[in-house]
Parts: C-alpha cells; structure tokens; sequence
C-alpha cells in the first residue's frame, strides 16, 4: 500500500497536486483541487504555494494512515476531523456508475442545506441522527414527487461508504428511513404546548429565548441566528429583515411585534451586535430536544418546527392566507397551503374535544 505526493504541471503555469494511491492491488488517483500551485509572481505567491504543498504533503500521510486504519478495521482521529463535503465531492468525482449526475445532485442539496442550516464545514465526527432528519425534511420541502427520495438513498449511500471507509464508527443515516413520495408532515406545536414550554426549565436561556422568539416571528434558524438589533424598530414595534432564500436570494420580511416577542427582546444592545448569543445549530437542537422532553412532548421538534407551527397558528386564529404568506416571506401562496392544510386538521381535532358521552 502507498501514497504518493504527485505534481501535473498546467499550460497556465498552475500546477495540479494529486495523490497516488495504490492499494490491494488497485490503483486510484485524488486530486487535490483546493491546494493548486499557482505560478508565483511575487513573494506572497511562493509563500501560499510553500503552505499548499505542506499542507498537500500532511494529507497524504493522514490518506495513508485512513487506508491502513481502514485494513484494521480502526476509526482514524483523521476520519472525525474531516469535512464532509470535502469527502463527499472526492468520492462523487471517482463515482463512475450511471447515476453520477444524481449523487452529484444530491450532495449539491445537501451543501445548501448546510448552508441554510449554517453547518458550513461540518465534519463527520459531528454528524447525527439529528442532522440527518433535518435534511430529509429540508429535501421533502425542496423537490418535487420522488425527488425527495431519490436524493435522500444517494445520500444515505454515501454515509454508508464513509462508514465502510471507518471515518465514523456507527452509520447515523441507518435508522432514518428513506420516505417515498410527498412530504413528510411536520410536528406542529399548539400554542397550549408552547404555553407549556415556556413554563419548563431549560439548560440554555438563549435558546429558550431565541426559539419562542421564531414561534412567534416565524423566524428560520440561519435568520434568528444572524439577527441584529439594527434589524429591531423597538418604538414601532417592527422586525425588519432580509430572510436568506436556498439560492443566494433574498426577500424583505416585516413583521410586528407582540408583547411576548419584546419581552424576550428584552433591552437593546448595539445597532451592530447580536440580539441572540446561539451556539451551532446541531447545538441549539440537541437542547430543543431535551427541553420538549422535559416538557412532556411527544412530538419531534426541532428548529424548523417553530416556522412551521407560527404559520400554522397563524392561519388557525384567524389569519388570511395573503398576510401569512406575507409574514412568512413567501414568494408564492403555494408554499402557504401547507400551513392552511395544518390549520385545518387542527381544528379537525379541537371538534374532538366536544364529544360527549351517550
């Protein structure tokens, strides 16, 4: 077994670093395309490709040491420190079956998703369960009839050959089904649960605060996580924002205020400053979960949930359809029927607090 350092010169004058692996027999090549060798025109350049190049040099002892922990059936401190976008894209480039294009597609989906979720740089040591649903909710709402499903079993492969390749120990993508067809129903919280919530003790104030906060504003994760107080008119009562889109687009939301989202507020701090102290979102969500259980929840919540239970009360007590869309920041009310359909089973099951016995 071997790997190699090796260097292709470019017609730019760039130079290409890859690495040559040989290993029971087979021989397979990996590019390493952030670290290219640019042709040095000053001395900063020959400093960066000096860095590059020990940089390129320690990857292939640690892809040595993966390869050998692998023949040993080992978990390398290697495989939990590595960036799971970075594997997953080394591992579709080499992907040389007929749905290429598909596991393409399906990590492309799952960098946005990272990105919404802000999870950039996410490393398989901290991949969860967790995580994973909220992918799949995040693919459900995304695509269209089997997509969902489709991207979701190219995904969950390329977990299990991570697992296989012993960069995490346990596969976390193996208890979460694959659904098929339309998408997942989501958990709503009913405001006599978040009543209920809001009475139980938490270990995190800040995300007690910041997540009754999004159900009551309807504010996404990546959003409350970035709010600043430059975005709060305290003397209007008004939230003023732009809510990220999947995209890189954008929308302008305005939403007031009641009195329950002011009082988490609570006194403002500079125009600049971060009105929530957050931790990750894997963070903020594995205290959510603890906090609902503690609760006496059963439901499975996390922070997504809120958005979906503020428009769903929304349309429950009494709002139109056009203004919730509005409050949602929605670009079309098709995207607000969901909401609609929630309400109304909803109030499906509030009639079945009048039966009586006969």
């Amino acid at each position: 077994m071997s790997v190699i350092l090796r260097k292709r010169k470019n017609s730019d004058g760039s130079t290409t670093l890859y690495l040559d692996i040989y290993h029971k027999g087979r021989r397979a090549y990996e590019f390493l395309k952030e670290l290219k060798l640019c042709k040095p025109a000053n001395p900063v350049d020959r400093v960066t490709n000096k860095d590059n190049l020990e940089l390129a040099n320690k990857i292939a002892v640690k892809r040595a040491q993966e390869l050998s922990a692998n023949d040993y059936s080992m978990i390398t401190d290697t495989g939990s420190k590595t960036v799971i976008v970075a594997w997953m894209q080394s591992f579709v480039d080499r992907y040389i079956k007929k749905d290429k294009r598909n596991m393409q597609g399906a990590l492309n989906r799952f960098k946005d998703f990272l990105t919404q979720a802000n999870l950039q740089g996410l490393v398989f040591g901290r991949l969860n369960e967790l995580i994973i649903s909220d992918f799949q909710d995040y693919l459900a709402d995304h695509s269209i009839g089997e997509g969902a499903s489709s991207y979701f079993a190219r995904f969950k492969k390329m977990i299990k050959q991570a697992h296989r390749q012993k960069l995490i120990l346990t596969n976390p993508a193996s208890e979460v089904r694959t659904r098929q067809g339309s998408s997942k129903k989501k958990d709503v919280l009913t405001m006599e649960e978040i009543q209920l919530l809001s009475n139980t003790a938490t270990e995190s104030g800040e995300v007690r605060r910041a997540f009754i906060f999004s159900l009551v504003t309807g504010l996404r994760w990546v959003d409350v996580k970035s709010l600043l107080w430059i975005n709060i008119n305290m003397k209007e009562k008004q939230l003023k924002f732009d809510q990220s889109k999947v995209k890189g687009e954008s929308k302008t939301v305005f939403i007031n205020l009641n009195e329950t989202a002011v009082k988490l507020l609570g006194k403002p701090g500079e125009r600049s400053q971060n009105i929530f102290d957050l931790p990750t979102a894997n963070g903020a969500n594995k205290t959510l979960k603890a906090w609902v259980k503690r609760a006496g929840i059963t439901k499975q919540i996390t922070w997504h949930n809120a958005r979906h239970s503020f428009g769903t009360n929304l349309v429950f007590l009494g709002t139109d359809i056009n203004t919730a869309s509005n409050l949602l920041g929605h670009s079309s009310l098709k995207y607000t029927q969901r909401y609609v359909r929630a309400a109304n089973e909803l109030k499906e099951r509030a009639t079945d607090k009048l039966n009586i016995d006969l």
